[in-house]
């Protein structure tokens, strides 16, 4: 009686998420379509038969969905995926098409798993194909709705803060600036490594979220945190503030050409980027309505923190592979110009308090969580309130307000650390047997 009362409120959660996903799904649809553009919906069923975007993610997210299956269906799984992409590069190689990416059999052998969950499991089974599925396409769909939001950002958003922000950022010692001079110094072959590394940081999440799942098919259920749900909801929660703070970074507002193939063209205020510091009162500027205002926060820097974060338990290989992703990330967004110092203080920040409101949630906000998720919160918001009105002020005192802004996010690091160490279950010794007492002859 009492797991049915338990599993009630449970299933009404979900079934709430479910409606609000779906509805906030059709509302970007509905979005896009008034910019003449498919939406997060019409690109996914797109990519049924046409050519996906991303091959390596799709893949990524079977390996997800294949979490729940025995290792006999998952080679299954993995040839008829395979085999379903050489017919289809086969036909387009026939026709000639022009795009040849991979990965139609993977969304194929994921959605086939829906239809076997509906129509040939039951009970505990059907519910866990169908939240290894729902992972999996939750992941990708993650992606379609984070491209339409960008979208919208550049639509609605004429004005951006990229003045402000650059001129607060010499509170950091405009960080941008240097690690871009130190990128062009390398050469191509290291701008090619932090291309790779900016370019798969989702594979990498999914190499993480395997290890931490790697028991479902065994234990016939999932672990209740894990870093998948940490990355969907900072691709939910992060576009929204693009919406009150639009910034496009130092590559498009202060470099017309580009260091590195891109720039603002003539939308940009000079080509200063990465050679000249910026100077001047900031003020809000006009940019064109193509460039996304995806900046403040650095995404790439919270999902490469969320990665570093739970690889911390994994194996000294996976713990390396973390800490690699996560220098060579904030390498990759500085040294290409795609974003300010202020912007990965705040990033980091910004992971950290997703990280403690989940873990609170599912330890049912006891105080120290609450204490922690609005701390985090707060912190956050005086970033982005005094990059906005003391930036001018930033950029005169940058002996104190340098200072400050990494006092604030160590204070965070420093709380998540150690509240979560508190959360973690005591090992208990154990109890040695008294040796039996010789018997007396």
């Amino acid at each position: 009686m009492a797991s049915a009362a338990w599993r009630r409120p449970r299933a009404i959660l979900w079934a709430t998420a479910g409606v609000v996903t779906l509805g906030f799904l059709i509302a970007l649809e509905i979005a896009a379509r008034h910019y003449g553009l498919p939406g997060p919906m019409a690109n996914q069923v797109k990519e049924v038969i046409c050519a996906p975007k991303s091959g390596p993610l799709l893949y990524a997210s079977m390996a997800l969905m294949m979490l729940v299956l025995t290792w006999r269906q998952r080679f299954i799984a993995a040839g008829v995926a395979i085999g379903i992409d050489i017919a289809f590069f086969l036909v387009r190689w026939a026709v000639g098409a022009k795009e040849m990416m991979f990965g139609n059999g993977a969304l194929w052998v994921v959605l086939g798993y829906a239809v076997i969950a509906v129509t040939r499991r039951t009970g505990r089974e059907r519910a866990l194909l169908l939240k290894g599925v729902g992972l999996a396409l939750l992941l990708v769909t993650g992606r379609k709705t984070g491209d339409t939001w960008l979208l919208i950002t550049s639509k609605t958003r004429p004005m951006v803060l990229d003045q402000y922000v650059a001129t607060a950022d010499h509170a950091l010692g405009n960080p941008s600036w240097l690690v871009g001079r130190m990128v062009r110094a390398s050469g191509s072959v290291g701008a090619h490594v932090l291309h790779f590394v900016y370019g798969q940081l989702v594979v990498a999440a999914v190499v993480v979220a395997v290890y931490q799942l790697r028991k479902v098919a065994v234990e016939r259920r999932f672990p209740v945190h894990h870093l998948v749900r940490t990355f969907l909801v900072i691709g939910l929660l992060g576009p929204a503030i693009y919406m009150i703070f639009p910034v496009v970074g130092p590559i498009f507002a202060y470099s017309s050409e580009g260091a590195f193939g891109t720039g603002g063209g003539h939308w940009a205020v000079a080509s200063l980027w990465p050679d000249t510091l910026v100077t001047g009162a900031p003020h809000h500027m006009p940019f064109d309505a193509v460039t996304p205002r995806n900046c403040m926060p650095s995404l790439h820097t919270a999902w490469a923190t969320a990665i570093f974060i739970h690889s911390r338990k994994g194996p000294r290989i996976l713990r390396f592979a973390g800490t690699f992703w996560l220098i060579a990330t904030l390498g990759a967004t500085l040294g290409f110009g795609y974003h300010y110092g202020t912007d990965i203080v705040a990033g980091v920040v910004f992971t950290l308090t997703i990280e403690a409101g989940l873990r609170s949630f599912d330890r049912g906000w006891d105080r120290s969580g609450m204490q922690l998720t609005v701390y985090g919160a707060a912190v956050f918001t005086a970033f982005l309130l005094s990059y906005r009105y003391l930036p001018v002020e930033m950029a005169e005192y940058p002996w104190v307000f340098g200072p400050l802004l990494i006092l604030a996010m160590v204070s965070v690091i420093y709380g998540y650390i150690r509240i979560t160490k508190l959360w973690e279950p005591k090992a208990v010794a154990p109890v040695r047997q008294p040796e039996p007492l010789p018997e007396l002859v």
